[in-house]
Protein backbone atom coordinates (compact mmCIF):
# COMPACT_ATOMS: atom_id res chain seq x y z
CA UNK A 1 0.00 0.00 0.00
CA UNK A 2 1.46 3.32 -1.03
CA UNK A 3 1.07 6.18 1.41
CA UNK A 4 -1.10 9.09 0.37
CA UNK A 5 0.86 12.15 1.39
CA UNK A 6 -0.77 15.42 2.33
CA UNK A 7 0.69 18.14 0.17
CA UNK A 8 -0.84 21.29 -1.22
CA UNK A 9 -0.30 20.42 -4.87
CA UNK A 10 -1.70 16.89 -4.52
CA UNK A 11 -4.03 17.19 -1.58
CA UNK A 12 -5.04 13.86 -0.06
CA UNK A 13 -5.51 13.89 3.72
CA UNK A 14 -3.01 11.42 5.15
CA UNK A 15 -4.38 11.65 8.68
CA UNK A 16 -7.64 10.07 7.57
CA UNK A 17 -5.95 6.91 6.35
CA UNK A 18 -6.44 3.79 8.49
CA UNK A 19 -3.41 1.92 9.69
CA UNK A 20 -2.57 -0.91 7.37
CA UNK A 21 -3.87 -4.28 8.51
CA UNK A 22 -1.73 -7.31 7.79
CA UNK A 23 -2.41 -11.01 8.02
CA UNK A 24 0.45 -12.32 10.15
CA UNK A 25 1.67 -15.86 10.24
CA UNK A 26 3.51 -17.54 13.05
CA UNK A 27 6.45 -17.87 10.66
CA UNK A 28 6.96 -14.12 10.99
CA UNK A 29 7.98 -14.71 14.63
CA UNK A 30 11.39 -16.19 15.32
CA UNK A 31 11.77 -17.20 18.97
CA UNK A 32 15.00 -16.65 20.88
CA UNK A 33 15.59 -17.22 24.60
CA UNK A 34 12.68 -19.70 24.82
CA UNK A 35 11.27 -20.31 28.27
CA UNK A 36 10.59 -24.02 28.81
CA UNK A 37 8.35 -25.96 28.97
CA UNK A 38 6.32 -23.97 26.38
CA UNK A 39 6.51 -25.73 23.04
CA UNK A 40 3.42 -24.31 21.30
CA UNK A 41 2.83 -20.61 20.72
CA UNK A 42 4.76 -19.69 23.80
CA UNK A 43 3.25 -16.24 24.40
CA UNK A 44 -0.03 -17.81 25.49
CA UNK A 45 1.42 -20.03 28.19
CA UNK A 46 3.58 -18.19 30.68
CA UNK A 47 4.89 -18.83 34.11
CA UNK A 48 3.63 -16.37 36.72
CA UNK A 49 5.41 -13.03 36.79
CA UNK A 50 6.03 -13.33 40.51
CA UNK A 51 8.23 -16.32 39.85
CA UNK A 52 10.59 -14.43 37.59
CA UNK A 53 10.15 -10.75 38.42
CA UNK A 54 13.14 -10.33 40.70
CA UNK A 55 15.79 -12.75 39.51
CA UNK A 56 18.31 -9.96 38.94
CA UNK A 57 18.45 -6.62 40.70
CA UNK A 58 16.33 -6.53 43.89
CA UNK A 59 13.67 -3.84 43.99
CA UNK A 60 15.02 -1.22 46.37
CA UNK A 61 14.12 2.24 47.53
CA UNK A 62 16.95 3.56 45.39
CA UNK A 63 15.53 1.89 42.27
CA UNK A 64 11.92 2.56 43.16
CA UNK A 65 12.20 6.26 42.33
CA UNK A 66 12.90 5.34 38.70
CA UNK A 67 9.73 3.28 38.31
CA UNK A 68 7.15 6.07 38.25
CA UNK A 69 6.52 5.61 34.53
CA UNK A 70 6.48 1.79 34.75
CA UNK A 71 3.14 1.40 36.59
CA UNK A 72 4.68 -0.23 39.69
CA UNK A 73 1.43 0.21 41.63
CA UNK A 74 -0.51 -1.96 39.17
CA UNK A 75 -0.98 -5.68 39.58
CA UNK A 76 1.53 -7.53 37.39
CA UNK A 77 0.92 -6.66 33.76
CA UNK A 78 1.79 -8.55 30.61
CA UNK A 79 3.99 -6.17 28.64
CA UNK A 80 5.43 -6.53 25.13
CA UNK A 81 8.72 -4.62 25.15
CA UNK A 82 10.33 -3.41 21.93
CA UNK A 83 14.10 -3.83 22.16
CA UNK A 84 16.70 -2.63 19.67
CA UNK A 85 19.94 -3.75 21.29
CA UNK A 86 20.56 -0.20 22.47
CA UNK A 87 20.86 1.11 26.00
CA UNK A 88 17.52 2.95 26.19
CA UNK A 89 15.25 0.04 25.29
CA UNK A 90 17.34 -2.32 27.45
CA UNK A 91 16.95 -0.11 30.53
CA UNK A 92 13.22 0.22 29.80
CA UNK A 93 12.95 -3.58 29.79
CA UNK A 94 14.80 -3.92 33.09
CA UNK A 95 12.67 -1.25 34.78
CA UNK A 96 9.46 -3.00 33.76
CA UNK A 97 10.91 -6.28 34.95
CA UNK A 98 11.93 -4.68 38.27
CA UNK A 99 8.40 -3.27 38.65
CA UNK A 100 7.09 -6.83 38.74
CA UNK A 101 5.59 -7.09 35.28
CA UNK A 102 5.69 -10.17 33.06
CA UNK A 103 7.69 -9.08 30.02
CA UNK A 104 8.29 -10.49 26.57
CA UNK A 105 10.84 -8.73 24.41
CA UNK A 106 10.41 -8.18 20.67
CA UNK A 107 13.03 -7.25 18.10
CA UNK A 108 11.69 -5.88 14.80
CA UNK A 109 13.57 -7.01 11.72
CA UNK A 110 12.96 -4.39 9.05
CA UNK A 111 15.83 -4.51 6.60
CA UNK A 112 15.31 -4.43 2.86
CA UNK A 113 13.90 -6.78 0.28
CA UNK A 114 15.99 -9.20 -1.75
CA UNK A 115 17.34 -6.62 -4.18
CA UNK A 116 19.16 -5.01 -1.24
CA UNK A 117 20.92 -8.19 -0.19
CA UNK A 118 24.32 -6.71 -1.06
CA UNK A 119 23.71 -4.00 1.57
CA UNK A 120 22.87 -6.33 4.45
CA UNK A 121 26.47 -6.84 5.50
CA UNK A 122 26.58 -3.11 6.24
CA UNK A 123 23.54 -3.11 8.53
CA UNK A 124 24.20 -3.55 12.25
CA UNK A 125 21.13 -5.72 12.89
CA UNK A 126 23.20 -8.82 13.73
CA UNK A 127 25.08 -6.94 16.43
CA UNK A 128 21.85 -5.33 17.66
CA UNK A 129 20.20 -8.71 17.99
CA UNK A 130 23.21 -10.14 19.82
CA UNK A 131 22.97 -7.41 22.45
CA UNK A 132 19.19 -7.72 22.71
CA UNK A 133 19.48 -11.45 23.35
CA UNK A 134 22.21 -10.94 25.99
CA UNK A 135 20.13 -8.33 27.84
CA UNK A 136 17.07 -10.61 27.88
CA UNK A 137 19.13 -13.60 29.02
CA UNK A 138 20.23 -11.76 32.16
CA UNK A 139 16.71 -11.88 33.60
CA UNK A 140 15.22 -14.83 31.70
CA UNK A 141 12.95 -12.69 29.53
CA UNK A 142 11.89 -14.41 26.30
CA UNK A 143 12.75 -12.69 23.04
CA UNK A 144 10.83 -12.81 19.76
CA UNK A 145 12.06 -11.59 16.38
CA UNK A 146 9.26 -10.17 14.22
CA UNK A 147 9.78 -9.84 10.47
CA UNK A 148 8.25 -6.63 9.15
CA UNK A 149 10.38 -6.06 6.06
CA UNK A 150 7.55 -5.67 3.56
CA UNK A 151 5.50 -3.51 5.91
CA UNK A 152 8.45 -1.22 6.49
CA UNK A 153 9.13 -0.93 2.80
CA UNK A 154 5.50 -0.20 1.88
CA UNK A 155 4.78 2.26 4.69
CA UNK A 156 8.06 4.07 5.33
CA UNK A 157 10.68 3.57 2.63
CA UNK A 158 8.27 4.07 -0.27
CA UNK A 159 7.04 7.20 1.46
CA UNK A 160 10.60 8.51 1.66
CA UNK A 161 11.20 7.89 -2.03
CA UNK A 162 7.95 9.51 -3.17
CA UNK A 163 8.40 12.57 -0.96
CA UNK A 164 11.97 13.24 -2.07
CA UNK A 165 10.93 12.72 -5.69
CA UNK A 166 8.30 15.43 -5.22
CA UNK A 167 10.76 17.92 -3.73
CA UNK A 168 9.58 17.59 -0.14
CA UNK A 169 11.54 16.70 2.99
CA UNK A 170 9.97 13.73 4.79
CA UNK A 171 10.43 12.59 8.37
CA UNK A 172 10.65 8.79 8.39
CA UNK A 173 10.83 8.53 12.19
CA UNK A 174 7.29 9.82 12.66
CA UNK A 175 5.91 7.37 10.11
CA UNK A 176 7.98 4.50 11.53
CA UNK A 177 6.40 4.98 14.95
CA UNK A 178 2.88 5.41 13.59
CA UNK A 179 2.87 2.65 11.01
CA UNK A 180 5.49 0.12 12.13
CA UNK A 181 6.42 0.10 15.82
CA UNK A 182 2.94 0.99 17.02
CA UNK A 183 1.06 0.10 13.84
CA UNK A 184 2.04 -3.11 12.07
CA UNK A 185 3.61 -4.50 15.24
CA UNK A 186 0.46 -3.89 17.29
CA UNK A 187 -1.50 -5.68 14.58
CA UNK A 188 0.92 -8.60 14.75
CA UNK A 189 0.49 -9.18 18.51
CA UNK A 190 -3.12 -8.07 18.76
CA UNK A 191 -4.45 -11.45 19.84
CA UNK A 192 -1.71 -12.40 22.29
CA UNK A 193 -3.17 -10.90 25.43
CA UNK A 194 -0.68 -8.16 26.25
CA UNK A 195 -1.84 -5.33 28.48
CA UNK A 196 0.65 -2.79 27.10
CA UNK A 197 3.45 -2.32 24.60
CA UNK A 198 6.56 -0.53 25.88
CA UNK A 199 9.65 0.99 24.28
CA UNK A 200 12.67 3.09 25.19
CA UNK A 201 11.22 6.39 23.93
CA UNK A 202 11.70 9.51 26.03
CA UNK A 203 8.06 10.49 26.53
CA UNK A 204 5.43 10.18 29.21
CA UNK A 205 1.96 8.67 28.79
CA UNK A 206 -0.65 9.35 31.46
CA UNK A 207 -3.44 6.80 31.39
CA UNK A 208 -6.82 7.42 33.07
CA UNK A 209 -7.69 5.74 36.35
CA UNK A 210 -9.81 2.60 36.34
CA UNK A 211 -13.00 4.58 37.00
CA UNK A 212 -12.28 6.91 34.07
CA UNK A 213 -11.40 4.50 31.31
CA UNK A 214 -13.48 6.45 28.80
CA UNK A 215 -11.15 9.41 29.28
CA UNK A 216 -8.31 9.79 26.76
CA UNK A 217 -4.72 8.89 27.53
CA UNK A 218 -2.38 11.89 27.44
CA UNK A 219 1.09 12.22 25.89
CA UNK A 220 3.37 14.57 27.83
CA UNK A 221 6.95 15.75 27.56
CA UNK A 222 9.55 13.56 29.20
CA UNK A 223 11.55 14.77 32.16
CA UNK A 224 14.56 15.13 29.86
CA UNK A 225 13.35 17.89 27.55
CA UNK A 226 16.52 17.77 25.44
CA UNK A 227 16.17 14.05 24.72
CA UNK A 228 12.34 14.24 24.58
CA UNK A 229 10.82 12.30 21.65
CA UNK A 230 7.17 13.36 21.77
CA UNK A 231 7.70 15.06 18.39
CA UNK A 232 8.24 11.61 16.84
CA UNK A 233 5.16 10.24 18.62
CA UNK A 234 2.85 13.15 17.90
CA UNK A 235 1.04 11.52 14.96
CA UNK A 236 -0.20 8.49 16.88
CA UNK A 237 -3.90 7.81 17.32
CA UNK A 238 -5.66 7.64 20.67
CA UNK A 239 -6.19 3.89 20.26
CA UNK A 240 -2.43 3.45 19.81
CA UNK A 241 -1.54 5.72 22.72
CA UNK A 242 -3.82 3.82 25.12
CA UNK A 243 -1.69 0.71 24.61
CA UNK A 244 1.71 2.26 25.29
CA UNK A 245 4.13 2.60 28.20
CA UNK A 246 7.35 4.61 28.16
CA UNK A 247 9.37 3.74 31.28
CA UNK A 248 12.07 6.33 30.50
CA UNK A 249 9.66 9.27 30.46
CA UNK A 250 10.45 10.07 34.09
CA UNK A 251 14.23 9.72 33.86
CA UNK A 252 16.96 12.00 32.46
CA UNK A 253 19.29 10.48 29.88
CA UNK A 254 22.35 10.61 32.14
CA UNK A 255 20.44 8.66 34.79
CA UNK A 256 19.52 6.04 32.19
CA UNK A 257 23.22 5.52 31.52
CA UNK A 258 23.84 5.13 35.25
CA UNK A 259 21.03 2.59 35.48
CA UNK A 260 22.59 0.62 32.63
CA UNK A 261 25.74 0.36 34.73
CA UNK A 262 23.73 -0.49 37.85
CA UNK A 263 22.00 -3.30 35.97
CA UNK A 264 25.37 -4.35 34.51
CA UNK A 265 23.86 -4.50 31.05
CA UNK A 266 26.03 -6.11 28.35
CA UNK A 267 25.55 -2.98 26.21
CA UNK A 268 26.06 -0.43 29.02
CA UNK A 269 28.95 1.25 27.18
CA UNK A 270 27.39 1.10 23.74
CA UNK A 271 26.96 4.40 21.92
CA UNK A 272 23.49 5.62 20.96
CA UNK A 273 22.49 4.75 17.42
CA UNK A 274 22.24 7.51 14.84
CA UNK A 275 20.24 7.64 11.62
CA UNK A 276 17.94 5.08 10.07
CA UNK A 277 18.85 1.47 10.78
CA UNK A 278 18.00 -0.02 7.41
CA UNK A 279 20.72 2.08 5.76
CA UNK A 280 23.47 0.72 7.97
CA UNK A 281 26.70 2.32 6.78
CA UNK A 282 25.24 3.23 3.41
CA UNK A 283 25.11 6.98 2.85
CA UNK A 284 21.63 8.36 2.40
CA UNK A 285 22.65 9.98 -0.89
CA UNK A 286 23.54 6.52 -2.24
CA UNK A 287 20.14 5.22 -1.20
CA UNK A 288 18.38 8.13 -2.92
CA UNK A 289 20.46 7.70 -6.08
CA UNK A 290 19.63 4.01 -6.22
CA UNK A 291 15.87 4.53 -6.07
CA UNK A 292 15.25 7.93 -7.63
CA UNK A 293 18.27 8.04 -9.90
CA UNK A 294 20.25 11.07 -10.96
CA UNK A 295 19.33 13.87 -13.36
CA UNK A 296 21.73 16.71 -14.00
CA UNK A 297 20.46 20.17 -13.18
CA UNK A 298 21.88 23.62 -12.58
CA UNK A 299 22.63 25.65 -9.46
CA UNK A 300 21.76 29.36 -9.64
CA UNK A 301 22.49 32.18 -7.21
CA UNK A 302 19.10 33.42 -6.03
CA UNK A 303 20.00 37.11 -5.93
CA UNK A 304 21.86 37.39 -9.28
CA UNK A 305 20.80 34.45 -11.44
CA UNK A 306 24.47 33.58 -11.91
CA UNK A 307 25.10 30.02 -13.09
CA UNK A 308 27.32 28.55 -10.35
CA UNK A 309 27.48 24.87 -11.14
CA UNK A 310 25.58 21.63 -11.64
CA UNK A 311 23.91 19.09 -9.35
CA UNK A 312 22.70 15.48 -9.62
CA UNK A 313 19.02 16.14 -8.92
CA UNK A 314 16.98 18.49 -6.75
CA UNK A 315 15.89 15.57 -4.55
CA UNK A 316 19.35 15.44 -2.99
CA UNK A 317 18.82 18.87 -1.39
CA UNK A 318 16.55 20.40 1.20
CA UNK A 319 15.87 24.02 2.16
CA UNK A 320 18.58 25.34 4.47
CA UNK A 321 21.09 22.64 3.47
CA UNK A 322 24.69 23.72 3.26
CA UNK A 323 26.56 20.40 2.95
CA UNK A 324 27.23 18.78 -0.40
CA UNK A 325 26.98 21.86 -2.66
CA UNK A 326 30.71 21.85 -3.44
CA UNK A 327 30.79 25.57 -4.21
CA UNK A 328 33.77 27.79 -3.28
CA UNK A 329 33.52 31.10 -1.47
CA UNK A 330 30.79 29.94 0.90
CA UNK A 331 29.11 29.03 3.04
CA UNK A 332 26.28 28.56 0.53
CA UNK A 333 22.77 27.50 1.51
CA UNK A 334 19.92 25.98 -0.50
CA UNK A 335 17.15 28.59 -0.37
CA UNK A 336 14.64 27.40 -2.99
CA UNK A 337 14.06 24.54 -5.44
CA UNK A 338 12.32 24.54 -8.81
CA UNK A 339 11.02 20.99 -8.91
CA UNK A 340 9.55 21.24 -12.41
CA UNK A 341 12.77 22.45 -13.99
CA UNK A 342 15.22 20.63 -11.68
CA UNK A 343 16.94 23.83 -10.53
CA UNK A 344 18.45 24.52 -7.11
CA UNK A 345 18.73 28.14 -5.93
CA UNK A 346 21.45 28.99 -3.42
CA UNK A 347 22.58 32.05 -1.48
CA UNK A 348 25.33 33.17 0.87
CA UNK A 349 22.88 35.55 2.56
CA UNK A 350 20.48 32.96 3.94
CA UNK A 351 20.50 34.53 7.40
CA UNK A 352 20.79 38.13 6.18
CA UNK A 353 17.47 38.80 4.48
CA UNK A 354 14.40 39.77 6.44
CA UNK A 355 12.57 36.54 5.71
CA UNK A 356 9.57 36.42 7.99
CA UNK A 357 8.93 32.72 7.76
CA UNK A 358 6.36 32.77 10.50
CA UNK A 359 3.27 31.69 8.56
CA UNK A 360 2.72 28.24 7.04
CA UNK A 361 -0.04 25.77 6.34
CA UNK A 362 -0.41 22.37 7.94
CA UNK A 363 -2.68 19.50 6.90
CA UNK A 364 -3.30 15.81 7.62
CA UNK A 365 -3.84 16.56 11.31
CA UNK A 366 -4.00 13.77 13.81
CA UNK A 367 -5.07 14.85 17.29
CA UNK A 368 -4.13 12.49 20.10
CA UNK A 369 -7.46 13.12 21.86
CA UNK A 370 -9.24 12.59 18.50
CA UNK A 371 -10.64 16.14 18.53
CA UNK A 372 -8.99 19.52 17.80
CA UNK A 373 -7.95 21.58 20.83
CA UNK A 374 -10.60 23.78 22.39
CA UNK A 375 -8.46 26.89 22.10
CA UNK A 376 -5.97 27.45 19.30
CA UNK A 377 -4.62 30.94 19.98
CA UNK A 378 -2.11 30.18 22.74
CA UNK A 379 -0.34 26.98 21.84
CA UNK A 380 3.28 25.94 21.32
CA UNK A 381 4.72 23.98 18.43
CA UNK A 382 7.83 22.18 17.27
CA UNK A 383 8.76 22.07 13.60
CA UNK A 384 11.58 19.58 14.19
CA UNK A 385 12.92 17.28 16.87
CA UNK A 386 14.73 19.10 19.66
CA UNK A 387 14.10 21.10 22.83
CA UNK A 388 13.01 24.30 21.06
CA UNK A 389 9.38 25.49 20.97
CA UNK A 390 7.60 28.39 19.31
CA UNK A 391 4.52 30.07 20.68
CA UNK A 392 1.90 29.73 17.96
CA UNK A 393 -1.71 30.08 16.95
CA UNK A 394 -3.83 27.95 14.64
CA UNK A 395 -6.55 29.15 12.31
CA UNK A 396 -8.46 26.07 11.21
CA UNK A 397 -9.67 25.96 7.60
CA UNK A 398 -13.11 24.36 7.57
CA UNK A 399 -13.95 22.50 4.38
CA UNK A 400 -17.21 21.36 2.84
CA UNK A 401 -17.68 18.50 5.28
CA UNK A 402 -17.46 20.92 8.19
CA UNK A 403 -14.15 19.44 9.34
CA UNK A 404 -10.86 21.30 9.76
CA UNK A 405 -8.44 19.27 7.65
CA UNK A 406 -5.87 22.05 7.41
CA UNK A 407 -4.87 25.20 9.25
CA UNK A 408 -2.78 28.34 8.95
CA UNK A 409 -0.07 28.38 11.63
CA UNK A 410 1.57 31.56 12.90
CA UNK A 411 4.67 31.16 15.04
CA UNK A 412 6.24 33.74 17.33
CA UNK A 413 9.70 33.85 15.74
CA UNK A 414 11.24 33.48 12.30
CA UNK A 415 12.23 29.97 11.26
CA UNK A 416 14.56 29.75 8.26
CA UNK A 417 14.33 25.98 7.90
CA UNK A 418 10.63 25.30 7.33
CA UNK A 419 10.29 22.51 4.78
CA UNK A 420 7.21 21.05 3.13
CA UNK A 421 6.76 17.40 4.12
CA UNK A 422 8.04 17.79 7.67
CA UNK A 423 5.73 17.50 10.66
CA UNK A 424 4.65 20.29 12.98
CA UNK A 425 3.73 19.05 16.48
CA UNK A 426 1.50 21.11 18.76
CA UNK A 427 1.58 21.43 22.53
CA UNK A 428 -0.33 23.02 25.37
CA UNK A 429 2.11 23.31 28.24
CA UNK A 430 3.70 19.88 28.68
CA UNK A 431 0.90 18.10 26.87
CA UNK A 432 1.39 17.05 23.24
CA UNK A 433 -1.87 17.58 21.36
CA UNK A 434 -1.00 16.04 17.99
CA UNK A 435 0.62 17.01 14.70
CA UNK A 436 0.18 17.60 11.00
CA UNK A 437 2.24 17.80 7.82
CA UNK A 438 3.70 21.13 6.71
CA UNK A 439 2.22 21.86 3.30
CA UNK A 440 3.74 25.20 2.37
CA UNK A 441 4.74 28.60 3.67
CA UNK A 442 3.32 31.71 2.07
CA UNK A 443 4.97 32.88 -1.15
CA UNK A 444 5.64 36.38 0.17
CA UNK A 445 7.63 34.82 3.01
CA UNK A 446 9.81 32.68 0.72
CA UNK A 447 13.43 33.55 0.01
CA UNK A 448 13.46 36.28 -2.67
CA UNK A 449 14.59 34.86 -6.02
CA UNK A 450 15.22 37.51 -8.69
CA UNK A 451 13.46 37.56 -12.04
CA UNK A 452 16.64 36.76 -13.98
CA UNK A 453 17.15 33.55 -11.96
CA UNK A 454 13.54 32.51 -12.52
CA UNK A 455 13.80 33.11 -16.26
CA UNK A 456 17.01 31.07 -16.51
CA UNK A 457 15.39 28.25 -14.56
CA UNK A 458 12.62 28.06 -17.16
CA UNK A 459 15.04 27.87 -20.12
CA UNK A 460 14.59 24.64 -22.05
CA UNK A 461 18.13 24.51 -23.43
CA UNK A 462 20.39 25.26 -20.48
CA UNK A 463 23.50 24.32 -22.46
CA UNK A 464 23.33 27.89 -23.78
CA UNK A 465 24.52 29.07 -20.36
CA UNK A 466 28.05 27.94 -21.12
CA UNK A 467 30.44 27.48 -18.23
CA UNK A 468 29.69 28.41 -14.60
CA UNK A 469 30.81 31.86 -13.51
CA UNK A 470 33.93 32.29 -11.41
CA UNK A 471 32.66 32.74 -7.87
CA UNK A 472 34.03 35.77 -6.09
CA UNK A 473 34.79 36.03 -2.40
CA UNK A 474 31.71 36.98 -0.43
CA UNK A 475 31.61 40.76 0.28
CA UNK A 476 31.44 41.99 3.86
CA UNK A 477 27.86 43.19 3.37
CA UNK A 478 25.21 41.72 1.06
CA UNK A 479 25.26 43.44 -2.32
CA UNK A 480 21.89 44.45 -3.73
CA UNK A 481 22.14 43.07 -7.24
CA UNK A 482 18.48 42.71 -8.05
CA UNK A 483 16.12 45.64 -8.00
CA UNK A 484 13.48 45.05 -5.34
CA UNK A 485 10.82 45.31 -8.01
CA UNK A 486 12.32 42.28 -9.72
CA UNK A 487 12.12 40.05 -6.68
CA UNK A 488 9.46 37.41 -7.07
CA UNK A 489 8.61 34.06 -5.67
CA UNK A 490 9.70 30.95 -7.44
CA UNK A 491 6.14 29.98 -8.19
CA UNK A 492 5.26 33.20 -10.03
Amino acid sequence: MMLRVAVRWNWKPMASLPLTTFAYKQQQFHTLNPRPPCRTFRLLCRTSSSAVAHTSLPLSADLNRYLRCSMPQSSPLRVAVLVSGGVDSSVALRLLHAAGHSCTAFYLKIWFQEDFENFWSECPWEEDLKYAKAVCSQVDVPLEVVHLTDEYWNNVVSYLIEEYSSGRTPNPDVLCNTRIKFGAFLDAIGGMGFDYVASGHYANVIHPCADGMNEPSVLELSQDTVKDQTYFLSHLSQSQLKQLLFPLGCIPKDEVRRLATKFDLPNKDRKDSQGICFLGKIRFSEFVARHIGEREGIILEAETGDFLGKHRGFWFYTIGQRQGLRLPGGPWYVVEKDVKNNVVFVSRNYFSFDKRRRVFRVGSFKWLSEVPPGQTSQLQCKVRHGPGFYDCSLQMEVEGDGQGHSAVVRISEDDQGLAAGQFAAFYEGRRCLGSGVILEFWDDHSFPVCTKALEIARMEDKSMLGNPVKIKVKPDSPQEVCDSAELASKTS
